[in-house]
């Protein structure tokens, strides 16, 4: 009984330590999302704390709510327009994780994101559609106490809606990888100078997309480069990066967000990011999948060169199905014919053979007449 009591008050306690890191981690990072608000301070173009409550659901299970709802409380607390209101956003906050996550195991998605199908669960269902829970209560929530105006409805829902999917789709692939990271071995300096270059190559796109120039679209070669090269673990922290440099762009109003009103720019950006991520994961998804179809046909080949060498050493051929030996008559032949037995081997041809070669019996020989 006291071994017993040990271990649930220790399963207890390392459930309460999680409960409080998902709490802090959310809290921490609402606060690095506030930076970039654009709607009554409360609204922004990217909200991490969704992409870490869903990574959080998705790894320790759904016993971390009270985690999400912590953090969702104590990042609110001071922007809330009341109490009432408070609490439909923190309870908006909580379901709308929970949703994607019911939504992605009911899909059955797998913590490696290496399939097309787990890529598009993550996209469609964790995000998009998981997210409309706390878009649609937020939003709603500061109509009707009048913390915002009617006519403002549908642009805060939208920069609401698309700022806690971007969370999803570039947050929650970054902790996944992660949470599976190894050191690399036998990495040869050839594949360090790679990853050092499209390190560089990163920051400077990064410091042009914040300029005047507008020239996002150059994130997109590094999306492709780094999900060909190094899969998931290289596309997803370059798409949070290349997202991270079009927020702070449309935030300064430079490039293409310029001298344009919030929700054109707003529909722009989110355009940008949803299409940077869509990248990202596709074609990570779909060179992962690639990759292990070939192990899967090097693995077959392998088995059947193992098989080739065994039956060459002892000898061993393959027997061939036995056929029936029954002997068969011809038909329209009598049993007093005389004739040979059919073998079952009387194929056209050598019926043509036997026609050919046939040749009358000569007559009798028969001495001739003397008279």
């Amino acid at each position: 009984m006291t071994v017993a009591r040990r271990g649930e008050l220790r399963r207890g306690g390392v459930a309460a330590l999680e409960i409080c890191a998902v709490a802090a981690l959310y809290y921490g990072s609402a606060e690095l999302g506030l930076l970039q608000q654009l709607v009554r301070s409360q609204v922004t173009p990217l909200w991490p704390p969704t992409g870490i409550a869903v990574a959080a659901l998705l790894l320790r299970g759904p016993r971390i709510w009270p985690g999400i709802t912590l953090g969702a409380l104590l990042a609110n607390l001071s922007l809330g327009p009341s109490y009432a209101a408070l609490f439909l956003i923190v309870v908006g906050n909580t379901l709308a994780p929970l949703c994607s996550y019911a939504l992605l195991r009911r899909a059955g998605f797998r913590l490696e994101l290496d399939r097309l199908h787990d890529a598009l669960a993550l996209i469609f269902l964790g995000a998009f559609t998981g997210m409309l829970v706390s878009a649609t209560a937020g939003s709603g929530t500061l109509v009707l106490t009048n913390a915002l105006s009617t006519d403002r409805f549908w642009t805060t829902w939208w920069v609401w809606w698309t700022g806690d999917a971007m969370g999803v789709l570039v947050v929650t692939p970054v902790l996944l990888v992660l949470c599976r990271a190894r050191l690399p071995r036998q990495v040869t300096p050839s594949r360090w100078a790679e990853v050092l270059l499209l390190l560089a190559a990163t920051a400077c796109v990064g410091f042009i997309d914040t300029s005047s120039t507008p020239l996002l679209f150059l994130g997109f070669p590094l999306l492709i480069w780094a999900a060909f090269r190094f899969r998931l673990a290289g596309a997803a922290p370059v798409a949070l990066a290349v997202s991270t440099f079009a927020i702070i762009a449309a935030n300064h109003g430079a490039g293409p967000f310029a001298r344009h009103g919030m929700l054109t720019d707003m529909v722009t950006l989110q355009a940008y990011n949803g299409s940077s991520a869509l990248t990202a994961l596709l074609v990570a998804a779909a060179v992962s999948e690639r990759d292990r179809s070939q192990k899967e046909i090097a693995r077959a080949c392998g088995h059947l060169a193992e098989l080739v060498s065994r039956l060459s050493i002892t000898g061993t051929q393959p027997i061939p199905p036995a056929a029936d030996s029954r002997p068969r008559r011809r038909p329209g032949l009598g049993s007093g014919s005389g004739s040979a037995p059919d073998t079952g081997t009387d194929t056209g041809e050598e019926r043509h053979h036997s026609r050919s070669t046939y040749r009358p019996a000569p007559p009798p020989h028969r001495p001739a007449d003397p008279g």
